[in-house]
């Protein structure tokens, strides 16, 4: 696919409903637009793989998630995706950046959790199965249902089960010990909202690194896949004006400006944008 087909094929994700995307497929586009000239197809084709194994592991078991069956079920995934292929979180290089390429991450069957969950929920979803990302802060996490009961998993930890105390100790872990679950906690993300946090963990790696132009390029693909969000026009602004891309700063706090309801961030974004008006003068 060549880098125009990657963006139309981003921005159809971006004008397309949250129910229709792919989030794996998405994940993949997301990494050939971040590494030019990369063939997806082994990737795909391990996808497939995916799905065929589950589809094996619950026929044996006769699997459907019910409330009954729903110690089964995140048994079987993971079964399949910790045991049959190996995934695992990347303790010891946590920050690289292949943790977040869902392409590296099936090369190299380790990744950050987001990735993990990607991957986790592509599988339970290619059985019909209801999963979904949860806004757990610092430490994503996925929610399998049966009829009326659920369980959390954590793919980062090869898909064991999480309970509430689990999680208490793992929020706790990575913050303050002041710091208490809160309902939005639990809140389910959306596909579009998944896709988002992966590409977020390679915008702020980048920015830590002081790669502003790959900072921006993940912006780019953000701004693709979720053309509404007005801060990350605001912020694609801010970074074209310290890589002194003027014009695209410009147009971005333009947008910025049409769809943003905070009046404190809009009246900065308007100074700012007066004043590249005057340095293009």
């Amino acid at each position: 696919m060549t880098n125009t087909g990657i963006e139309e094929a981003l921005r159809a994700i971006g004008e397309g409903t949250d129910e229709a995307i792919d989030l794996a497929e998405a994940a993949l586009l997301c990494a050939a637009h971040e590494r030019r000239d990369l063939d997806l197809a082994p990737s795909r084709y391990h996808l497939q793989m995916i799905a065929g194994e589950m589809k094996r592991a619950a026929a044996l078991d006769a699997l459907q998630p019910t409330d009954e069956k729903l110690d089964a079920c995140c048994d079987a995934l993971r079964y399949v995706m910790a045991e049959k292929f190996g995934y695992r979180g990347d303790e010891e290089s946590y920050d690289d950046l292949r943790n977040a390429d869902l392409v590296a991450v099936i090369q190299r069957r380790r990744g950050l959790p987001v990735a993990l969950s990607i991957l986790y929920m592509h599988a339970a979803r290619t059985l019909g199965w209801r999963v979904e990302g949860l806004n757990f802060p610092g430490h994503f996490v996925i929610r399998l249902y049966g009829d009326r009961q659920a369980a959390i998993l954590d793919p980062f930890a090869g898909g064991i089960a999480r309970s509430i105390q689990d999680l208490r100790h793992l929020l706790k872990a990575q913050s303050t010990e002041k710091t208490e679950l809160k309902p939005e906690h639990f809140a389910a993300l959306d596909n579009r909202q998944v896709l988002m946090r992966l590409q977020n963990n390679i915008k702020v790696r980048r920015i830590q690194e002081g790669d502003l132009k790959g900072a921006e390029r993940a912006l780019q693909r953000m701004l693709l896949i979720a053309p509404g969000h007005a801060e990350l026009w605001r912020e694609s602004g801010i970074l074209n004006a310290r890589l002194e891309n003027l014009l695209a700063a410009r147009r971005a706090l333009t947008r910025y400006l049409e769809l943003a309801e905070n009046d404190q961030q809009r009246q900065r974004a308007a100074r700012l944008l007066q004043e590249l008006g005057q340095q293009l003068h």
